[in-house]
This record gives C-alpha cells, structure tokens and sequence, in this order.
C-alpha cells in the first residue's frame, strides 16, 4: 500500500527483456538503502518487488501482464521515474490509498500554465473516467492528485510548483502517456451498488412473476 506522495527521484540505468519478463535497475541514491529484497516499490506508480538491491540501486523485474497496461515497457535508459516506498501502518497518509495496481494508461490532451498552477487534461477509457468525480482522488504515475473537473471523456487536474519540482509531472508535454490508477474505494461503492441494483431488480421480477400467477 503506498500514498501517492512520491518521495524520490530514479533514474534507469539499466533495462533487458527475455521471456515476457522485464529486468529494471534503477538508481534511487536517496532510497536504496531503505531498500531491501522482497520489498514493494511504486515505480511510476506501479507496484514492484525489489529483486537485488545495493547502496545506489535496486533492481525490479515486470511480467507482461504488468507491461500490456501500464507504460513501463517504455522506460529505457537515463528514463527519471517516481519512486515511493511502501507505508508504514504509522505513517502519515498525505495522499490516499494507492495500491499500485495500475488500471489502465491515458495520454495528455491539453496543457495550461497559469500564475504558477500547471493543469493539465487527460483522456482515459471509459472503464477509467466512470471511477472519477470532481475533488476525488486518483493516482498519475504514482502521484496522488486531486481532480478538479470531469467531462465526458477527459478530465482535469491542477499540480502546484512544488508537485512540479519534486516529481515527473514537470516533464509531460501534450500526447505524453501516463498510469491510471483509480480510487479503489470508488470500485467497491460501484461493486456493491451494482450488486444491490441486481437484488432489487430480481426481487422486482419475482414479484411481477407473483402477481401474473
């Protein structure tokens, strides 16, 4: 579990794909050593597992289920990538709760600088936008942000200089492709009101059935 609040900067510094498999070594100076094998690690938001690690560096490895739906397959070397630990239970939660399982990617649309507030605008799937709402919360390559508009296909989010200057957010450009990753707490409100709807509807039916006998 991790809070969307990225705490390091990494850079690749080495990448090989054999078998469907992706190996990563990045070097995160300032975490490494908070790092150890067996450990999750939010890289652009995904949820790895560290597989080797040193003073400078750890490595992780992405099977391809991870690489169809999410934009790690396009790291390469010298890519800068955000990295956050896993919480502690003591932790402050100044995000919210991201489990790093990304649900699909979107690409940036449009981009507005004014008096120091970057917004930017995203077109995610269908599957995606129905998760959003106005001041919801969702995660973009592993940085927790807070929505501020929704339309009928895209929606919009506002980063402040500081969001700016300690994450990759400053290097999006229109027709860059980001991680998604909703608020799991929408996707259980839906699951359960979608289940309640069903019940109603099959009592419903039962009841008509009923009262034509």
């Amino acid at each position: 579990m991790f809070t969307g609040i990225v705490t390091s900067l990494g850079v690749v510094r080495k990448t090989r794909e054999r078998g469907g498999v992706l190996d990563l070594e990045i070097e995160a100076r300032r975490l490494s050593r908070d790092i150890e094998v067996g450990d999750s690690v939010s890289v652009n938001g995904v949820c790895l597992t560290a597989t080797r690690t040193s003073r400078r560096t750890f490595s992780t490895q992405a099977m391809s289920e991870t690489l169809d739906v999410t934009t790690t397959g396009s790291l390469a070397k010298g890519s800068i990538v955000n990295l956050e630990l896993a919480a502690r239970m003591s932790d402050r939660i100044g995000g919210h709760m991201v489990q790093g399982h990304i649900d699909n990617t979107a690409p940036v649309i449009r981009i507005e600088n004014l008096e120091g507030i970057r917004r930017i605008w995203l077109e995610p799937p269908e599957d995606v936008l129905r998760y959003l709402v106005p001041k919801g919360s969702v995660a973009i390559d592993g940085v927790s942000l807070t929505i501020v508009e929704v339309g009928l296909t895209s929606f919009q989010v506002a980063l402040i200089p500081h969001t700016l200057e300690v994450t990759t957010m400053k290097d999006l450009s229109v027709g860059s492709v980001v991680n998604l990753e909703v608020d799991v707490i929408a996707k259980y409100v839906d699951r359960f009101v979608g289940a309640f709807d069903r019940q109603n509807s099959s009592s419903q039916n039962d009841l008509n059935r009923r009262e034509r006998h």
